[in-house]
């Protein structure tokens, strides 16, 4: 169950193209934790991203995940993933 409120969902939208986001998929959270667990998944803003992802919000042309930690939205550009 998301710890993000869907409410909040609904008026999210990306920094960078102010495109709406959507909940991650369980796919797409398990494609990226693997690549975390192999230590090659950066963020944008080229650190390694260590914790396994939980939760993520999707922006609509489905090439970029912002994190969501502890069920807040991390919407710094920096700190998003491209998928």
């Amino acid at each position: 169950m998301p710890n993000v409120s869907a409410d909040l969902v609904e008026i999210l939208v990306c920094p960078e193209t102010k495109q709406p986001v959507a909940l991650a998929t369980a796919e797409q959270l398990e494609k990226l934790n693997a690549a975390i667990r192999e230590g090659s998944l950066r963020n944008r803003g080229g650190d390694a991203v260590k914790a396994e992802l939980t939760e993520g919000l999707v922006r609509e042309d489905g090439k970029i995940l912002y994190p969501v930690d502890d069920g807040i939205p991390v919407m710094l550009i920096e700190e998003s993933v491209e998928l």
